[in-house]
């Protein structure tokens, strides 16, 4: 038998014949590498701010929440009327709902009211109350006492121990507002005195400046009371004080024109200066600022055009006055060209007194005030040191005010003061008086050439306001990373964020 030869496209043995089919891809590769680009820009936590999720009160009684928003919503009231900010409101009040069980409260501010509010899921009936804020007047030591409040039920709940009753705290609250001041109404004229004074120590003034200055001020002060008992609206006000200081210094010009100049009294401009200050010192300026940096636009809006009225109101009286001054032949100018003192000493000095003063004006108690006054002198010095540097005043004046709150925020940890109080007081000294009243008498001299510099003034003003605000709030955050906060602090604070995004 002969043997064939073998066929060369025989299956070898050990040999595997590969076919077109069998080499086109899986039909999982695909689906694999689908897999793998998902998860590598795929997130793998939930949403930093959940948003609608279900409530988790359900099992707290209606009596219990009642009885919490209650007390939050008055606290809350409370805190705006005596001159917090939007967000140190915030969380205050959510420190105290989440201390007494309310993991679900919610809280809404405007300028002129705060609601609190609770959404217990579908099986109970929501809560939400509203209150109208009808005065703001800073009240510092009455701000330290609701502090002091708050931090106890807060303590207690981050210990584990015996909470203090719902009425209880409410009976305390008010204790609180319904005790007098720490001291009587003069004090606070006082205060307003001390502010004028270190304003012109400031600027290098004599003591016969600091006797017209605080003269000027402690009628500033009786003649705002006077009106504010008349019920006479604060723009009118702020018109008729912002007269007081222009008139004297009116006055001035005419007795050194007729050859009788006072003693020591050698720039009368600085009394319209401080005048300026006092004023500007008791209004929102950093309250609005803090709030727009804090992302409370509404509030900060509505605090800002207060502001602005208010210094309207200023600028109509300055300008009456001297309006008149000019019809009556007086010759006087108010000159902008006044820098501030030069000597570093002197500075320090000013600023303490002017820390003390607004202290004393805004009912600070001893502790506050001394702490106030140190902080003071430290921003001052602070100023001097980065103005070597030149690099501007709004960045000098954020680099004090960052240090201010850095210390704010240390010395409120170790005295329990309330760091509202001691860090508003230290930068009074700091506050754009001077771009101010240059603006002002820009606009007042009629000048179309002199429209940009005043313009430049006031934005410089603006600029330095926001610097203030945006320093005091990095300075007490680098404090709080350095110190810590207990979880119930850090979820109100993170809460009381205005603007975010998750």
């Amino acid at each position: 038998m002969t043997q064939q030869p073998p066929r060369h496209d025989a299956a070898l043995p050990g040999r595997t014949e590969i076919t077109g089919p069998m080499v086109r891809p899986a039909t999982n590769v695909g689906r694999v590498w689908r897999a793998k680009a998902q998860w590598a820009v795929r997130g793998l936590g939930p949403p930093t701010v959940p948003l609608a999720l279900p409530g988790s009160d359900d099992d707290l009684s209606q009596r219990h929440a009642r009885s919490v928003i209650d007390l939050a919503l008055r606290i809350g009231e409370a805190l705006l009327s005596t001159g917090a900010s939007a967000a140190d409101v915030v969380t205050t009040v959510l420190r105290l709902t989440y201390a007494y069980g309310v993991r679900s409260a919610h809280v809404d501010i405007t300028y002129t009211s705060i609601s609190v509010s609770i959404q217990r899921g579908v099986d109970e009936d929501p809560l939400a109350v509203m209150r109208v804020i009808k005065t703001r007047s800073p009240d510092y030591s009455r701000l330290e006492q609701i502090q002091l409040l708050v931090d106890d039920v807060a303590g207690r709940a981050r210990r584990g121990e015996e909470m203090r009753p719902v009425e209880e705290a409410r009976q305390d609250l008010g204790d609180i507002l319904s005790a007098p001041h720490p001291y009587r109404r003069w004090v606070v004229t006082m205060g307003q005195v001390l502010i004028a004074v270190g304003v012109v120590v400031l600027f290098g003034g004599g003591p016969g400046m600091w006797v017209v200055a605080g003269l000027s001020a402690a009628i500033v002060d009786r003649v705002q009371r006077l009106l504010h008992s008349a019920g006479v609206a604060a723009f009118f006000s702020q018109a008729v004080s912002a007269g007081i200081p222009t008139t004297i210094a009116v006055l001035l010009f005419t007795l050194d024109d007729v050859g009788l100049s006072v003693p020591g009294v050698d720039s009368p401009s600085l009394v319209v200066i401080s005048g300026i200050i006092v004023l500007l010192a008791g209004l929102g300026v950093m309250g609005a600022a803090q709030d727009a940096v804090d992302g409370y636009y509404v509030t900060a809006g509505a605090r800002g055009l207060e502001v602005v009225m208010m210094t309207l109101g200023i600028a109509i009286g300055i300008s009456a006055v001297l309006a008149t001054a000019n019809r009556l032949g007086v010759p006087m100018e108010i000159a902008p060209f006044i820098a501030l003192g030069g000597s570093p000493v002197l500075g320090t000095i000013g600023a303490t007194v002017v820390a003390i003063g607004f202290s004393l004006s805004s009912y600070s108690g001893p502790r506050a005030t001394a702490v106030a006054a140190a902080l003071g002198a430290v921003a001052w010095v602070a100023l001097e040191l980065v103005s070597v540097l030149g690099v501007g005043t709004t960045a000098t004046v954020t680099a004090a005010a960052t240090v201010v709150g850095v210390l704010g925020h240390t010395v409120y940890r170790v005295l329990r003061v309330p760091e509202l109080a001691i860090t508003t007081a230290a930068i009074v000294s700091l506050l754009p008086g001077l771009a101010v009243y240059r603006g002002l008498f820009y606009i007042m001299s009629d000048s179309p050439q002199l429209v940009t510099a005043a313009a430049m003034e006031f934005v410089t003003a603006a600029s330095t306001g926001l610097g203030l605000a945006a320093g005091l709030s990095l300075g007490a955050y680098a404090a709080r990373r350095r110190f810590g906060l207990d979880r119930a602090s850090i979820r109100a604070r993170r809460r009381s964020v205005g603007a975010y995004r998750s």
